[in-house]
């Protein structure tokens, strides 16, 4: 897989120009460049060119990439569309087409069990559009990535990733804190032989992102809806 295709995203493979002209986006070609100089300024590691581990993180970003903004399956080249399902802390696994139902990739990242009134994210009830626009709004300069350590390399991938952002938007009737919210998990990627993503596996603790968007005291406490007690996130 490629660094980068030429002119386009250093990150991202399959953002020439051209592509981004003749793709079938979903609301229109993706611009990366915010969210990269906040990736630059903000990483831990820089990995040397042709090394695995920028191979592993620059497959994670395409392959977020297509899985977000693509709108048509058959135009991915990460991973096989027929073949391919995506799994959350060892629970049920989705294929594409339930993960396009549920609402794309907050919406499945965010899966729990809780009952609906303990939960401040319900991904049942969002959709594609309300999640992306709620963390564009939290998170204006992006929810940037990077990858920290490569345990082994493809055909069955295994990575521990970092994920973080500054909360300098609000959060529904949360105000903005302006404070660093991190999220870091593992992941597992399984290739096949034509060296496509097949299969993922993500195991993190949904509570670092959204206990950080609710540290603040709500703006409007009009709503009359009483927090719940204890802590609702490890489900």
């Amino acid at each position: 897989m490629a660094t980068s295709d030429v002119g386009g995203d250093k990150y991202r493979s399959y953002l020439s120009p051209e592509e981004l002209k003749t793709t079938e986006w979903r609301n229109g070609p993706p611009n990366y460049d915010v969210v990269n100089k906040f990736f630059e300024e903000g990483r831990t590691k820089v990995w040397p060119a042709g090394s695995l581990e920028e191979y592993v993180q620059n497959l994670v970003k395409t392959w977020e990439m297509e899985l977000v903004h693509k709108a048509n399956p058959d135009e991915y080249k990460t991973l096989d569309p027929k073949k391919f399902v995506l799994g959350i802390n060892g629970k049920k696994y989705f294929t594409l087409e339930e993960t396009g139902k549920i609402g794309g990739s907050y919406n499945v990242f965010l899966q729990t069990s809780l009952p609906p009134q303990l939960r401040f994210y319900d991904p049942d009830e969002e959709t594609y559009e309300s999640s992306q626009t709620a963390f564009k709004q939290v998170f204006p300069r992006g929810f940037a990535l990077e990858v920290v350590q490569v345990y082994s390399g493809p055909p069955l991938i295994a990575y521990k990733y970092r994920h973080w952002g500054y909360m300098e938007g609000s959060y529904k009737e949360y105000p903005a804190t302006g404070e660093l919210i991190e999220v870091f998990g593992i992941a597992i990627f399984e290739l096949n032989e034509e060296s496509k993503v097949v299969k993922v596996e993500f195991f993190h603790d949904r509570g670092e992102l959204l206990a950080g968007l609710i540290k603040a005291k709500p703006s409007d406490e009009s709503t009359g809806v009483a927090a719940p007690s204890g802590c609702p996130f490890m489900a």
